[in-house]
């Protein structure tokens, strides 16, 4: 046999077990049947195109390359392996939540920390910018969008001066939102000496095939006291009042007090992921009289996958009288949908609040196919009016609430790596409940008659958008 035929030969055998080796490695480690299956067809069926295709698109390799970090040790240290220890004493109403929480996170619950409502760019960035001013110890910022407008190169000169004044400064960006801004924020950091990462940015070579697990954490903690955390990315479209065409409406919550000791370790997990560079945290900060019981939960595609959604479907089978969800994607998994409408059913005045015009279409068009049975079930929906709402709350009975950069869809809860903080505060969760309510009121209700009266055509577009609505 000469070469060519041996390459020819040995190329057909490659093709002939690329589709069963790859889909065997679908059965044996995607945890949902239908996840599984999809990738077993799209491999038998197609066995090179689709080898290839789940080569690049479905295997984590973020859960292998945490677990190796940690192995070395590379990584922060950890949460105490039982937060039931360390957990201050709460009034029954909080019992069943406090008990899910800490067994799903394994996070110790803190008390005393302020926590102040930050609505916009206008609010928000001044306080940040304030707190980057004043630091004295270190800065650490993530956030997924970082503008090079403005609002942007704000950032970058605060940034640079503390670095300059010897504060330890660091900044991840991740790697497909460092794209979103030219010239890309991380060269202009660099340029200017900030030590930056970004988070598995898409290359070619090396290869780097993780390009649908994205960092979509918004963090900056200044001296491990002060935290700020939300839906905000840095960008030019949070200044309401700017002239930017596609302006955006969000929210983020600046935390002062020990809870933000857990951001930090956060942070520097994910900044040892990215650039192997091991860093304990700084020292909790201070506690505050009279403050909120906080904790915070990470979600993501490593071994923190399905936490959050846990810690919703807890907190919603405790709901007694009324639940508050903004989002601005909602294409909610069949278990979290469930606790929705089985919430209704009890009695319990459940409030999804949407924006009426999405950023991004099919998003919108795929949650329309899914509205009326929550509808049905008693599920009350809104639209918000322009400008595009990005914010992200939720708050059970005026009492619990969690706030920070999840969204209600499939990439949230199983592709992207997010942050949580949940707060046990009467005061707090009331005055978020209070803000959904001004929400609700220059919103319209959508009804069971608006969705039956979409087009043939209209509902076909919102079919074909819902089924692929794990992968939007």
């Amino acid at each position: 046999m000469d070469l060519a035929a041996w390459i020819l030969a040995s190329a057909s055998v490659l093709a002939a077990l690329a589709g069963p080796i790859t889909a065997g490695h679908a059965l044996l480690t995607k945890q949902e049947p239908q996840v599984a299956t999809a990738w077993i067809t799209v491999c038998l069926l197609f066995p090179l195109a689709g080898a290839l295709f789940y080569y690049t698109f479905g295997i984590n390799r973020v859960r292998t390359r945490a677990r190796k970090l940690r192995a070395e040790g590379q990584t922060a240290p950890g949460p105490a392996p039982s937060a039931a220890a360390h957990t201050p004493a709460v009034g029954p109403e909080y019992t069943e939540q406090v008990r899910i929480s800490g067994a799903v996170t394994g996070r110790p619950l803190q008390h005393g920390n302020r926590i102040q409502t930050l609505h916009n760019g206008e609010q928000a960035f001044p306080s940040m910018l304030e707190a980057i001013d004043t630091a004295q110890h270190s800065v650490y910022l993530s956030t997924y969008i970082f503008g090079t407008k403005s609002s942007g190169r704000q950032f970058i000169r605060a940034l640079a001066a503390a670095h300059r004044r010897g504060v330890d400064v660091r900044v991840l960006i991740d790697g497909v939102g460092d794209l979103y801004a030219w010239p890309r924020a991380s060269r202009l950091l660099r340029r200017a000496g900030v030590p930056t990462a970004r988070f598995l940015p898409p290359r070619l070579v090396p290869p780097q095939l993780s390009i649908n697990l994205r960092n979509h954490r918004k963090l900056l903690i200044v001296d491990g006291q002060r935290g700020f955390t939300g839906g905000m990315n840095l960008s030019e479209r949070l200044l309401l009042g700017g002239d930017h065409a596609h302006r955006v409406a969000d929210t983020h919550f600046l935390i002062d007090g020990p809870v933000v000791a857990q951001m930090e370790q956060v942070f520097l997990e994910d900044w040892a992921f990215t650039t192997g560079e091991p860093q304990g945290p700084s020292a909790p900060g201070q506690p505050h009289d009279g403050g909120a019981l906080c904790r915070i939960i990470t979600d993501g595609p490593n071994e923190d996958l399905d936490r959050l959604m846990m810690t919703l479907i807890g907190a919603l089978s405790a709901a007694r009288e009324e639940v508050w969800l903004v989002t601005p994607y909602f294409l909610p998994m069949r278990s979290l949908m469930t606790a929705l409408e089985a919430a209704a059913l009890r009695g319990v005045e459940v409030n999804v609040l949407l924006p009426e015009r999405n950023n991004l279409p099919f998003v919108h068009w795929a949650t329309r196919h899914m509205l009326g049975e929550l509808i049905h079930w008693g599920v009350q929906v809104y639209y918000q009016p322009p400008p595009f709402a990005h914010s992200k709350l939720f708050v059970v009975d005026r009492r619990y609430a969690q706030v920070g950069s999840s969204n209600m869809d499939p990439r949230s809860l199983r592709l992207n790596f997010e942050l949580n903080a949940e707060i046990y505060d009467p005061v707090l969760a009331g005055e978020i409940a209070t803000e959904c309510q001004r929400i609700r009121a220059r919103s319209r209700r959508v009804s069971r008659s608006e969705l039956a009266q979409r087009t043939p055509a209209e509902r076909l577009r919102d079919a074909v958008c819902w089924l692929a609505s794990p992968y939007l």
